[in-house]
């Protein structure tokens, strides 16, 4: 089985793929998407869980998503149709980093994707090239919420604490309007529903060939978590506008 299918069985029940709940979730839309009618970017939208969520709370909303996963996308385009809200939703399969539209957009969404640009800088850097006068970026990113084990830093690099994160976005020109810190209860819900998921899969699944590996996973995940990161991982949303529009 390969990352991507293990990467799906993880976030069955936990399809927002980061640590938030899900009212911690609508409060950030709402925040990024103070009118209701806004054309949305997401740039690394997996299964474009944040898109779908906006548009069916939002009718005058339209989307677009841009991912390297043809089945993400795939999971996307079955879930807006059985949403009834396909027709206001365009996805597209490339990097997001290369990805070139046709139109600016009021709102850029980038959570837990800051990956697909080499990090959050220049994430912010490409948003902006998307974003219309007066718009928002809404980002998700990790930090250390205190010093951090060797074997944490060798998981996630050399990630910095919550007030130098916060301080770089604004000294590459972006004003926070909103933010939101995962709690320890979002932090830890994410990790069991993951791991949980995964381990669920194997032992209901006895006769797969892929069994061993993915209940392998499920306890190795689990155990970095536990001894390597739980005390010293964080993760941030913020949603930004340009200082200077």
């Amino acid at each position: 089985m390969n990352r991507e299918q293990i990467s799906m069985i993880a976030h069955t029940d936990h399809p927002i793929k980061s640590p938030l709940a899900d009212d911690s979730v609508g409060r950030l839309l709402e925040h990024g998407l103070p009118r209701g009618d806004e054309r949305v970017l997401d740039l690394g939208c997996g299964t474009a869980e944040w898109l779908l969520r906006a548009l069916t709370t939002r009718p005058h909303l339209h989307a677009e998503g841009v991912d390297v996963s043809a089945v993400a996308l795939t999971q996307a385009r079955q879930a807006a149709k059985r949403l009834g809200v396909d027709d206001r939703l365009v996805l597209h399969h490339q990097e997001a980093a290369d990805f070139v539209p046709s139109q600016q957009f009021d709102l850029v969404i980038s959570v837990g994707a800051t990956h697909a640009f080499d990090g959050l800088l220049p994430t912010l850097a490409a948003a902006r090239e998307h974003l219309a006068p007066g718009g928002r970026v809404l980002i998700g990113e990790s930090f250390w919420d205190r010093t951090p084990s060797p074997a944490a830093l060798e998981m996630f690099g050399d990630l910095d604490d919550l007030a130098t994160t916060v301080d770089r976005v604004v000294a590459a020109g972006w004003t926070p309007v909103h933010g939101h810190v995962s709690s320890r209860s979002e932090l830890d819900a994410y990790e069991w529903a993951c791991w949980g998921s995964l381990a669920s899969w194997a032992l209901d699944h006895p006769a797969d060939p892929a069994r061993a590996q993915v209940l392998e996973t499920a306890n190795a995940q689990r155990s970095q978590w536990l001894h390597g990161y739980r005390d010293s991982f964080g993760f941030l949303c913020l949603v930004l506008r340009r200082t200077s529009d």
